[in-house]
């Protein structure tokens, strides 16, 4: 069985600003040079790989299916930080669900990172399809409070790139398939002030909680930021290859596209959804 297409409940619009606080965080994270690249897909396609109990969040009509790269930082819910697993590079695949509250979230296909460890951890504790990937971020100009270039494992060679550019890439190792992998190079624009900013835009990058499920282990997950500050961004090299791993046909025309430096997230403990 698969779940319904469209809102189940009471949905409110999507908004900037997270609409709860998580006093008591399982985990602060900071989410660092972040590149969304979103593709509409007609929500069928996205429905049919969807647990039944969540449905298709849409926008007019049309279901979304993003590809995320980014650095992430994470430490405990008291700040301290974690050896071997705190800063790494991370890609997810993912797509904006409804639960049977009526709470809007992202569900995702695939979390690509780059420490072993997390990956264990996160598939454990958290039910989340994350896989274990060779991954770098190159970023130049000005912006990134962390070493520049530095974040990423062997394997990935440096790349010569352009002033204000960022490059992503990405190839998985386990648990598969292996060898699928991803390169994005982007230009980053000028920052969007927040009347700039579409319904669209909002509904793509303002979600406040994540949803998993395995068996009869449903979850879902708080994440409450900041207003994300948001850039334009082009791309200059797209060569994905995990959206298709995820089961997408390759989109034929060009996704939508925002850069954000980052936030802050005061991730909460999970809690059944259903």
């Amino acid at each position: 069985p698969v779940g319904p297409v469209g809102p189940v409940g009471p949905v409110g619009a999507v908004g900037p600003v997270c609409p709860f606080a998580v006093e008591r965080p399982a985990s602060i994270q900071r989410w660092e040079q972040l590149t969304f690249l979103h593709w509409p897909f007609e929500p069928e396609v996205v429905r049919r790989r969807l647990p039944p109990e969540l449905t298709v969040d849409t926008f007019d009509g049309q279901a979304w299916v993003s590809l995320v790269p980014f650095a992430m930082r994470v430490a405990t819910g008291r700040g301290w930080s974690m050896p071997w697993m705190s800063t790494f590079p991370e890609t997810n695949v993912r797509t904006y669900v409804v639960d049977r509250r009526g709470r809007r979230g992202v569900w995702f296909f695939s979390l690509d990172a780059a420490r072993l460890p997390a990956v264990l951890v996160a598939r454990a504790g958290f039910r989340l399809p994350y896989l274990w990937s060779a991954m770098r971020v190159v970023r130049t100009g000005e912006g990134w409070s962390g070493p520049r270039g530095t974040l990423g494992q062997d394997g990935i060679g440096q790349e010569g790139i352009g002033q204000d550019e960022i490059v992503y890439r990405t190839r998985r190792r386990w648990p598969g398939p292996r060898g699928a992998s991803s390169r994005v190079r982007v230009r980053i624009g000028a920052a969007y002030q927040a009347g700039e900013l579409s319904a669209l835009d909002h509904f793509l990058t303002a979600r406040w909680r994540l949803y998993s499920s395995t068996g009869p282990s449903h979850r879902t997950v708080p994440a409450c930021h900041d207003p994300w500050p948001l850039h334009r961004a082009d791309p200059v090299e797209l060569d994905d290859g995990l959206l298709r791993a995820a089961g997408f046909a390759p989109p034929a025309v060009e996704p939508l596209m925002h850069y954000s430096p980052g936030v802050q997230v005061r991730i909460g403990s999970p809690e059944r959804y259903l």
